[in-house]
């Protein structure tokens, strides 16, 4: 068997860190962003690490919101680096048992953007590959992943196998993951769904990438609308 390719020099990622806590204080979120991170930076990926409460994000559903009414929105600043990422990873703590109030926002705002269209008339996330990271101290690992899984395979993103990984300490208060003595950064469990995260994610994104994404047919919105039904079986003319 031969070595595997292990460059990933074509991919660019991007991290949009979704924790409560601003620049500079310490985000225990971070800390799992960076296992990743570094990983991908090792085989070539470029990678940039948003942490979104440090900027000024509009909320609403559209790409800018100052075309409706917001006086600022440093969002599509932001959407500039997803939409020159092959990969997205969305990451973010755990509160009452659901993802955080800034992730929630940059679900809406990617949301907002997903009618827009690549060059092959797909839905512009198309071709894109999506995964997530949680962290805290209370359960909900698993929910708050299928909530972020599910709403970037909605707008368009493909999805790897074992695309989330997390870490969560004693159920009720506790230490955070950087905490000392939390056992978050040893954890095996974590650290190995984090891996396999990661290289799922870059290897799909490359397989995407050299193909030329998905396969545009049976998915295109301007040939639904022009009569083209893709061998949809309308059960009212049988």
């Amino acid at each position: 068997m031969s070595d595997p390719d292990l460059d990933f020099s074509s991919l660019r990622a991007v991290f949009i860190n979704c924790t409560l806590k601003r620049s500079p204080e310490i985000s225990n979120t971070d800390g799992l962003v960076r296992i990743s991170t570094a990983i991908m930076e090792k085989h070539g990926v470029a990678v940039d690490v948003v942490r979104a409460v440090d900027h000024d994000i509009a909320t609403g559903v559209w790409p800018d919101m100052r075309e409706h009414g917001w006086a600022t929105d440093d969002w599509p600043a932001i959407f500039d680096k997803v939409l020159a990422a092959d990969i997205l990873v969305l990451a973010g703590p755990i509160w009452l048992g659901d993802n955080s109030s800034v992730m929630k926002k940059v679900h809406e705002r990617l949301y907002g953007g997903s009618h827009l269209l690549n060059d092959a008339g797909q839905y512009l996330y198309y071709g894109r590959v999506g995964g997530c990271l949680i962290t805290g101290n209370e359960d909900g690992v698993k929910h708050c992943a299928q909530n972020v899984l599910y709403t970037l395979q909605h707008i368009g993103y493909t999805i790897p196998p074992q695309a989330d990984a997390g870490w969560i300490g004693e159920a009720g208060p506790g230490p955070s993951y950087l905490d000392p003595g939390s056992g978050g950064p040893e954890n095996d469990f974590t650290n190995r769904n984090t891996t396999f995260m990661t290289w799922n994610l870059m290897h799909l994104a490359r397989l995407l990438k050299s193909s030329g994404g998905v396969p545009a047919y049976g998915n295109i919105r301007s040939g639904w609308d022009a009569g083209c039904r893709y061998d949809f079986a309308n059960p009212e003319y049988r």
